[in-house]
């Protein structure tokens, strides 16, 4: 009954979503100074969902409509908005900074999502 709850595999989806999406970050700013390299980035987290769930009903476990939906989300290459360097560079190290503190929000608004369901959980249970 607790072992498959949706708040939490919505947490665990965010927080994956947050470690891909600072892989994606930490590339792009390890080759910021290489010529002809695209920024990439993840699209997200909410983007990701709606394409996940599609705006249809969600499966509560394997028996429920025929299976459960799985989200998924994948660097690509960044559209190309910033201006580029003369060699070609398209890395902003000033949005890659930015975009790691958003990262870094959803991280750990994941992880407050996942400790005050389990807070409400041992609450429920009468454990403290």
């Amino acid at each position: 009954m607790f072992e498959n709850l949706a708040i939490l595999k919505v947490a665990q989806a965010m927080a994956a979503h947050a470690a891909l999406r600072q892989n994606a970050i930490s590339q792009n700013i390890a080759n910021a100074d290489t010529p002809g390299y695209g920024a990439r980035d993840v699209a997200s987290f909410a983007e990701t969902y709606e394409a996940g769930s599609g705006g249809a009903m969600r499966a509560s476990r394997p028996e429920h409509l025929q299976g459960a939906n799985t989200l998924r989300a994948e660097i690509t290459s960044r559209s190309q908005t910033s201006t580029m360097s003369p060699n070609g560079n398209s890395v902003s190290l000033e949005d890659e900074m930015v975009k790691a503190v958003e990262v870094k929000r959803q991280h750990d608004l994941a992880l407050a999502i996942y400790k005050t369901s389990l807070g409400v959980l041992r609450t429920s249970l009468g454990r403290s």
